[in-house]
């Protein structure tokens, strides 16, 4: 396969939009293509098997664009099916999940005191326990579904202080945020929340997400593949969503155009 053919991503809606962003920061001479399924979304509410028929479809489709490898750019669907995705592509299947393993080694051998904010669903899936598991030993996890930060992203009412400020309120306010070291941002679209939570919490209350530590990982994968495109000039970065109104396609430009 071409080295200068597409890196496919995709995410349930808009929250995959930062890792497209991230993606083309890392390897700006890379072939985008981005795929939101804004029709469909919110994913963290829906059952596992409404999530692995849309994630299939899609990635489907990304591979018939000629992807040379995919992003799940979304925790929800990696908790899901990212092993299924795996075993029927033959290209690099790159997934995602919380950066509890992040959060809790910045403590560098100290116990940490972590909120995990994501979806219902993820929250749910056994990828997450175990995950989990790996940490709850020597750590305080809380685990905290967030299912309104979802909604409105997809919404375009991320500029809507007061919605954004009650969301926070009810979904971080009952913590005692002075005594938690970090906030995980497990679902892709909380990306976009991160000067809100800056604002909301403590300086001593890292916000922590996996969105660089994904374009690396890919980055590698191709590397080891010899499928880095080496061209000098800027790759193509492309957008596309199931919703096919204009308003959304200018949500979806917005949106990337804040992170990029």
């Amino acid at each position: 396969m071409a080295s200068t053919a597409p890196i496919g991503i995709f995410d349930s809606g808009l929250g995959g939009l930062s890792v497209t962003a991230a993606a083309h920061q890392l390897m700006p001479a890379e072939n985008l293509l981005f795929f939101g399924d804004s029709a469909n979304a919110p994913y963290g509410t829906k059952a596992p098997e409404q999530v692995r028929d849309r994630s299939f479809a899609i990635a489907d489709h990304l591979v018939e664009q000629g992807a040379k490898a995919i992003v799940i750019a979304c925790n929800t669907a990696t908790s899901v099916c990212v092993g299924d995705l795996r075993e029927r592509y033959p290209i690099p299947v790159v997934g995602m999940e919380p950066a509890l393993k992040l959060a809790c080694d910045r403590g560098q051998g100290q116990p940490q005191r972590v909120i995990v904010a994501a979806t219902p669903l993820t929250l749910q899936e056994h990828k997450f326990a175990r995950l989990m598991a790996r940490f709850q030993t020597d750590h305080t996890i809380w685990k905290q579904p967030c299912p309104q930060l979802v909604e409105i992203v997809e919404a375009g009412q991320l500029d809507d202080q007061t919605i954004v400020q009650a969301a926070l309120d009810r979904y971080f306010g009952s913590y005692d945020l002075a005594n938690v070291d970090s906030i995980v941002l497990g679902c892709t679209h909380f990306i976009f929340y991160r000067d809100y939570l800056r604002a909301f919490c403590p300086p001593n209350v890292a916000i922590v997400d996996g969105n660089e530590g994904t374009a690396r990982h890919l980055r590698e994968l191709l590397q080891a593949r010899d499928q880095l495109n080496d061209q000098v000039a800027e790759g193509q970065v492309t957008i596309k969503n199931s919703n096919p109104s204009s308003a959304m396609a200018n949500l979806c430009q917005e949106l990337f155009g804040r992170l990029s």
